[in-house]
């Protein structure tokens, strides 16, 4: 493409948007435009010439472009997409790929990618994200990407060490509480295999309290730091987890002693407020704390995992709030009812008044026979 060559070498952003419009539209005209079009990506995603600053956002104007004319359906949108992950990597600019993102799962259903195809657009897009300092984002794609995984490849190297990466990830990050998402993988569940101590781990995160993770780290010695995992990072996490887990546990009286949660956490009962306050910022618990009282008065708190302890906890709260429900539906017929006799009562009297008044009240006189006295 001769032509397209020669318009990656223009120079000012006028030039350059006139002419690659020009340029899209004649390809639009061919019979063979998805050669075209990669013959255009492929140039786009080297150096541009443009002596603007911006010429990262050029060639991503320019493949939006080019990604628009495309149909919905075709599949030569995922090479393209694929460019636009070259030009945001080298950019090193996260925010501009964030309006593809919302749309990109139902993409791919559009495209008919395949599993692999789907993997690695994911596994992309994490390291960009990683690349980005943006690591919530990061693991979520490193997820996807495991879930793209088939039954027959979970036991495989590459979603071994896939699954493995995402735990460290989730074991590392100060933010992450919630193992749900990792437990419920395939990938992740053939760990129990291939990598026990790991999968051991992510059960004690998942559901047990500090004591079971202190045993853990004496029965392994050594194999927190030697794996590159921060052990300060999984011990506080650890604290915060079990204080939701005492949380979720505290019954009809919803709180917690200070004593309980000091000898829960391991800590002096001085710390304990601290500790509070700050699986309370975790967004795991809420509540507030009685210093007179010195007890933790939990409002509300999730359940770590959903297993056969947890349904039955929750029958019996709902077979407690449908006794209570009764008692107050009882109170409240019963006053109703009697409020209805009340107004019978009321309207009795008022019908025997009435009809008092008109059976006893004033009678006008009877007349007298008069007697015509005449005079003769």
């Amino acid at each position: 493409m001769y032509i397209a060559s020669r318009v990656a070498a223009l120079t000012t952003y006028t030039e350059f948007i006139a002419a690659y419009n020009l340029l899209i539209h004649l390809v639009g005209q061919s019979s063979n435009i998805n050669n075209y079009l990669q013959t255009i990506c492929r140039n786009l995603s080297g150096e541009i010439n443009a002596s603007q600053n911006n010429k990262f956002g050029i060639a991503l104007s320019v493949l939006s472009t080019v990604f628009n004319i495309l149909p919905a359906d075709d599949s030569v949108r995922y090479p393209v997409f694929n460019t636009v992950l070259d030009v945001v990597s080298r950019s090193a600019s996260y925010e501009s790929l964030r309006p593809y993102l919302g749309h990109l799962e139902n993409w791919l259903t559009q495209w008919s990618a395949t599993p692999l195809q789907s993997r690695k657009l994911y596994l992309r897009i994490a390291a960009i994200g990683r690349d980005a300092g943006e690591e919530e984002e990061a693991y979520k794609y490193h997820v996807m990407a495991l879930r793209t995984i088939p039954a027959e490849d979970v036991s495989g190297e590459e979603a071994r060490k896939l699954s493995v990466d995402a735990l460290k990830t989730a074991f590392n990050s100060a933010s992450h509480f919630d193992f749900e998402d990792l437990t419920s993988l395939d990938a992740v569940q053939a760990l129990r295999n291939s990598d026990p101590i790991y999968f051991q781990l992510l059960e004690i995160l998942t559901a047990d309290l500090l004591e079971d993770f202190r045993d853990f780290e004496e029965e392994h010695q050594g194999w927190v730091e030697d794996e590159g995992l921060d052990e300060p990072t999984l011990t506080r996490k650890m604290r915060l987890l079990t204080i939701a887990s005492l949380a979720a546990s505290s019954g009809q009286s919803r709180s917690i002693p200070y004593s309980a949660i000091a000898k829960a956490l391991q800590v002096p009962s001085e710390d304990v407020e601290m500790w509070v306050i700050d699986v309370i910022r975790a967004g795991l618990v809420e509540g507030k704390l009685s210093q007179l009282n010195q007890t933790f008065l939990i409002h509300r708190s999730t359940y770590r995992v959903f297993r056969e302890n947890q349904w039955r906890e929750i029958a019996g709260r709902l077979d407690m709030w449908r006794t209570s429900l009764m008692g107050v539906l009882a109170v409240v017929r019963q006053e109703k009812e009697s409020m209805i006799a009340q107004k019978e009562q009321e309207l009795r009297q008022v019908e025997a008044k009435i009809n008092g008044n008109i059976g006893g009240g004033y009678r006008r006189p009877a007349q007298r026979d008069t007697i015509d006295v005449g005079m003769d």
